[in-house]
């Protein structure tokens, strides 16, 4: 039987003149239009639109907590089987006999400037201590937080969310993108990848829907990083000048405030506007070179001053409990526990009371002594054997709030960081094989990631373990860890001139991101070409930063950054069914192009 060719004539119908010239009126029409009405909302009604994200998201994540994880753990089975099989993985993305356009140097260093931003900056120390004092081992009560014993979990799950599925989730949408792309001559936009199921029907209002969902995405996904890097940032000009105006001076510890992150969005969005409007080849390129420079003295500084063997040491152990528990960690997910559920696993003597102990047994964040302490009334004269059995029968809601908080959070930030990752990961690499590019974008980085988080993150939980830094680093902000972790390393002059060269590279990480964010978005909507208009970068830039600034305004005052998270997690959800389906269809068209290169007939 023979196979028929596959479509291949995607047509992002673009204006031919006016304001909107090259670009696709309905795509960009509809994504401005859902982000302006989502800035006017938080604008004039901040308090409804902080609370109702809040609402949508507690939904969200309660329906669809364990399908983000498990989708997640399939992407990365997936391209793990499409590597191993011959037939798919020695596919060449491109026409036959076509070689890569960079060397692996200048693809492993661009690839690394990739996965090196934002947020390696801010979770470097932030991630492993915040995991050390929390993980699900902790929350089962099988070890103590904060002490040798945690370590080990730890580092398993700071593997886990900046480890191989995180990049599984880039290289799912990059290798659609390519594939297409290189082997079919078609535009590097997000429906070019639907094309094995939809047909001739991404040409119309299903693939407008798919683009706009990647630009929705995309912009959330920027959003929440350039939040937590102008935290970080403010955080850096406290250090380096002591302004207090900058700052919540009236908390436990100095916190950035509201007026302090809108004046460093306004200064770091300035310079990403200009950046874009320059382009990639003087922007972004030289931009990157500082990035990588600028980094590599900081890992150094970690290196020379900080606990290395400590942290190699915990590398190489952590690195092997990942790989024993990775199946487990990408496929356990959990589900809210309902009240009845709870009740019903409760001993004999405290089911009566199932209503006043439900709350302090289902809290993530809080001990079996917080919760025994907070009891009133009959719940507290319970001995304590009925009080472990009513707190052990919580552990479910604990265990959905923990994974829901960090896991699910990070599924859904790479998830809408993809279209922005996955696209510049296919735009490097035409010429490469399915599998160089698979263990290339997945393997490759993810080890770089894991000596960042170990060198720097395990340098701050040494000085904690060890006494001298006596809670410094625990109590800071996340935002704030690297400097106090840096001041408890060095002093001096050293510690003036790293302080600032922290917060230059924060600063050129987040115009990296920015820019390359608005020149994404805007290759979405111009139908995948490369070369799109300089209005329509600087419009993009400002509804950004409308964007950034009035969900930071919208959200309360514990966190700045509630609103942002939310709204993020919200828009992640649709894109990621896209991603879902854009594996499906990589099956079909690996599969298809299979049988066609045995009947001897042409893909392209």
């Amino acid at each position: 039987m023979s196979i028929p060719e596959p479509f291949t004539d995607v047509n992002v119908e673009t204006a031919n003149s006016g304001f909107y010239e090259d670009y696709s009126v309905p795509i960009a029409l509809a994504s401005k239009g859902i982000m302006v009405a989502l800035v006017l909302w938080a604008l004039v009604f901040p308090g409804n639109a902080n609370s109702t994200l809040g609402a949508w998201n507690g939904q969200i994540l309660a329906g669809f907590n364990s399908f983000y994880v498990i989708i997640v753990g399939l992407f990365l089975v997936f391209l793990a089987i499409v590597a191993i099989i011959p037939a798919t993985g020695s596919r060449v993305m491109g026409q036959p006999g076509e070689k890569p356009e960079f060397s692996n140097f200048s693809w492993f260093s661009m690839m690394f400037g990739a996965g090196l931003g934002v947020g390696l900056m801010v979770f470097a120390t932030a991630e492993p201590l915040g995991l050390w004092g929390s993980n699900p081992v902790t929350v089962a009560g099988d070890v103590t937080p904060n002490t040798e014993d945690a370590l080990q979990s730890a580092y398993r799950y700071t593997f886990l969310h900046y480890g191989f599925h995180a990049w599984a989730i880039y290289v799912v949408t990059g290798l659609s993108l390519a594939y297409y792309a290189y082997t079919r001559d078609m535009p590097l936009t997000i429906r070019s990848a639907l094309t094995p199921l939809f047909g001739r029907h991404v040409n119309g209002p299903l693939g407008h829907i798919v683009d706009i969902l990647g630009v929705v995405a995309t912009i959330l996904g920027v959003s929440v990083t350039i939040g937590f890097g102008v935290s970080q940032f403010i955080d850096g000009i406290y250090a380096i000048t002591g302004v207090e105006w900058i700052m919540d001076m009236g908390g436990d510890v100095p916190t950035p405030s509201k007026v302090g992150l809108l004046v460093g969005l306004v200064a770091i969005m300035i310079m990403s506007i200009l950046s874009a409007v320059s382009g990639v080849g003087r922007g972004v390129k030289y931009l990157s070179n500082l990035n990588l420079v600028l980094s590599l003295i900081l890992l150094l500084t970690f290196i020379i001053f900080g606990s290395f063997v400590f942290a190699m040491t915990t590398y190489a152990t952590a690195f092997v409990d990942y790989i024993l528990n990775i199946l487990s960690l990408s496929f356990g997910s959990y589900t809210p526990l309902s009240a009845d559920a709870f009740a019903a696993n409760l001993p004999e003597a405290a089911a009566p009371l199932a209503a006043d102990l439900i709350d302090g047994a289902t809290n993530t964040w809080g001990s079996f002594d917080g919760f025994k302490s907070g009891l009133e009334g009959a719940a507290a004269q319970l001995d304590d054997a009925t009080l472990q059995a009513a707190y052990a029968a919580g552990e479910q809601g604990r265990q959905f709030g923990w994974q829901s908080a960090w896991t699910t959070f990070y599924w859904a930030w790479w998830i809408a960081f993809s279209p922005f990752v996955g696209l510049f990961l296919a735009r490097i690499s035409k010429g490469r094989s399915v599998r160089e590019f698979i263990l290339g974008c997945v393997f490759a980085p993810a080890l770089v990631c894991f000596a960042w988080m170990t060198i720097l993150g395990g340098t701050a939980i040494n000085l904690e373990m060890s006494g001298v830094a006596d809670g410094a680093i625990i109590a800071a902000s996340n935002t704030n860890k690297l400097f106090v972790t840096l001041a408890q390393m060095i002093d001096g002059g050293l510690l003036a001139a790293l302080n600032v060269m922290c917060v230059v590279l924060i600063m050129t990480f987040l115009v990296t991101s920015a820019d390359s964010g608005i020149l994404v978005m805007n290759t979405i909507m111009s139908g995948g070409s490369q070369e799109t208009g300089v209005k329509h970068r600087i419009i993009w830039g400002v509804i950004l930063t409308a964007v950034i600034g009035t969900l930071l305004l919208a959200a309360g005052e514990s966190n700045p950054m509630d609103a942002l998270r939310n709204a993020m997690i919200i828009g992640a959800l649709p894109f990621t069914m896209v991603m879902g389906l854009m594996c499906v269809s990589l099956i079909k068209a690996l599969y298809r192009d299979g049988l066609r290169d045995k009947q001897g007939i042409k893909s392209d």
